[in-house]
């Protein structure tokens, strides 16, 4: 049986801050492969940094723990899993509201969600409180 995606790429790394570049650029080589434009390119980034952010700084907290990620090529789109074993998100659509972030006092902006969903073009969140959460992004690359 052949699979709907042409190709898959599975990464595990510490939530180091360190490693959100790393994650990024790691995306940014496999989506190369559907070859999107600079701008779907850093839009990819973008998403996936705040994603990885949001793990390394709610799901863990003071400790680290690992983050997993899972992109999968299709022949127009690339789908992006980005997820953690960390505490979860009690309420996501209080946490996906603009401006809402739980961490004030580290000047968190509280945009990570709205900032992908405005940057993907699909964008889900899944979350159970004490095992983890994950998110699941779809940019579309249009050949221009």
């Amino acid at each position: 049986m052949k699979n709907l995606y042409e190709n898959e790429m599975k990464l595990e790394f510490l939530s180091k801050s360190n490693n959100e570049a790393f994650a990024r650029i790691t995306v940014a080589a496999f989506a190369s492969q559907l070859d999107p434009t600079i701008e779907q390119l850093a839009d990819i980034k973008t998403a996936v940094s705040e994603a990885v952010t949001n793990c390394i700084i709610h799901a863990y907290e003071e400790k680290e723990g690992m983050i997993k990620m899972v992109c999968k090529l299709f022949a127009d789109s690339i789908v992006i899993e980005i997820s953690d074993t960390g505490k979860g998100i009690e309420n996501i659509e209080e946490a996906k509201k603009p401006l809402y972030t739980s961490k004030p006092n580290l000047e968190r902006s509280g945009m990570g969600f709205t900032i992908m969903e405005s940057f993907m073009d699909e964008m889900n969140v899944e979350s159970v409180l004490g095992l983890g959460t994950k998110v699941t992004m779809k940019k579309i690359i249009t050949k221009e």
